[in-house]
């Protein structure tokens, strides 16, 4: 690993563990809010929210324990690196969501199928109307930040924040449709918002798969790449690229020939280049692997 692609990872692990330690902080300032408004007003509904966003901690852990895992030095029982952890996080927090949207459409469909009625309170709904504005703050930062960084697990976490703040909306929903004379509004807005989250986690968790199937950069990328090795004009030509993703990090390797008459020092630089310029155009952090070749017609491939 080149000391380049050594800073990229060690700053995007500082960046995301930061948004992740203000998930925590949010989390526990809403548990608080939550059960001691619930506790006093008598809501049971409300101190099982705040149970909810406590128990959103999980996640928030997964995400940091992922990227300090993945975030390990390659050694010699990994010598690619230990970046699956972080796609394991990843698998981890969809199947997670995917139990909060199943559990959401679940409970809802009960309370209609029962014929219960939530009664409107306006503490519930001033509370809900709060963590909805936290939630999808939480939810824009640790996006931003995961497509920044090519984060999957943080990426996740991001929907996970989405879905409590859509289920604060749903309350909110509820609430009003309830002053309207609407029984089921909440329910009925609540299987809405857990069948969207079950589609993202879906979604999601293809993307992990797709990268345990060794799946290549994105087409954007690779024309990147391709842009960076064109613009080196001491490469005569180039061919078998391949890459391929794992969590932040990509890996690629390719074949370059040069001048044939070129000594093994010249030979070499100009792949050293082409090393550098690909480390320092790249947004993500890349390992590199290039072979040299001379530039002779049965070469031309």
């Amino acid at each position: 690993m080149s000391a380049l692609t050594d800073s990229k990872q060690k700053t995007a692990s500082r960046k995301i563990a930061s948004v992740t330690i203000l998930s925590i902080a949010a989390n526990v300032v809403l548990f608080a809010i939550k059960f001691l408004v619930g506790f006093l007003t008598g809501s049971v509904a409300l101190v099982a929210d705040g149970i909810h966003s406590i128990s959103d901690l999980a996640t928030d852990v997964g995400v940091i324990l992922g990227v300090r895992l993945g975030s390990k030095e390659p050694d010699m029982s990994h010598p690619y690196g230990h970046g699956r952890a972080e796609t394991f996080s990843a698998v981890f927090i969809s199947l997670f969501l995917i139990f909060v949207g199943g559990g959401m459409v679940y409970y809802a469909a009960r309370d209609i199928a029962q014929g219960n009625v939530v009664k409107p309170q306006i503490s519930i709904l001033l509370i809900a109307v709060i963590s909805m504005i936290v939630k999808e703050f939480l939810y824009w930062i640790t996006r931003l930040a995961a497509v920044k960084y090519n984060s999957a697990a943080l990426y996740a976490n991001a929907w996970h924040h989405r879905s409590d703040a859509l289920s604060s909306v749903a309350v909110a929903v509820g609430f009003i449709a309830l002053k309207f004379g609407f029984s089921y509004g909440d329910q009925l807005a609540a299987v809405t918002v857990g069948v969207m989250i079950m589609f993202v986690a879906i979604k999601i968790m293809g993307q992990c798969v797709n990268e345990f199937a060794e799946r290549a950069v994105d087409a954007d990328t690779y024309e990147h790449i391709k842009n960076i090795i064109n613009s080196n004009h001491q490469i005569h030509h180039w061919h078998k690229l391949r890459t391929r993703t794992i969590a932040r990090e990509i890996f690629l390797d390719l074949h370059i020939l040069v001048d044939s008459n070129l000594d093994i020092k010249a030979a070499h630089q100009i792949a050293e280049d082409l090393e550098n310029n690909l480390h320092e155009q790249l947004s993500r952090p890349v390992n590199i692997t290039v072979h040299v070749e001379p530039d002779i017609p049965e070469l031309r491939k």
